[in-house]
């Protein structure tokens, strides 16, 4: 079954990019997007740091591009997951009247990874821990898909 799946972060340019990045290469046929919770960077690619450090595992983020969460995006996406409480937060707070999409922390799929969030890298500047634990909620997800 293919699942259209949506990442979202602060900014859009640094751990929801990279959630869809190593998403889409461990599970291609699901339909991915990421957005930032906040209209800051717009447009703008992942930040250079954390795509140089996703491209030295294999996954490519040079085709993304920032978006903001909009209410929209609960009739199009089929699972939403943030990256963190505040994340969380600011996407209900946009939830349209009686929509029953799922919305979950990455970190809900990496139980064992005793994180309760994704550290945003863009401020603690850890790129490959933060895609250390990505990738551990990602191979999780991936599996409470497949069922």
């Amino acid at each position: 079954m293919t699942h259209r799946i949506l990442f979202v972060c602060l900014g859009n340019i640094c751990r929801s990019p990279a959630a869809e990045g190593v998403f889409r290469t461990r599970a291609p046929h699901h339909t991915t997007d990421s957005a930032g919770t906040s209209g800051w960077h717009i447009g703008d690619p992942p930040y250079g740091p954390m795509q140089k450090a996703a491209l030295a595992r294999g996954i490519r983020l040079d085709d993304l591009r920032a978006r903001q969460f909009v209410a929209a995006d609960f009739n199009q996406f089929d699972l939403i997951i943030g990256m963190d409480a505040d994340n969380i937060a600011d996407i209900e707070a946009l939830r349209p009247a009686g929509n029953q999409t799922p919305v979950r922390l990455l970190t809900d799929f990496a139980p064992h990874s005793g994180a309760d969030h994704v550290p945003d890298p863009y401020y603690t500047r850890d790129f490959d821990g933060s895609l250390d634990l990505i990738e551990i909620a990602v191979e999780g997800l991936d599996a409470h898909l497949r069922g």
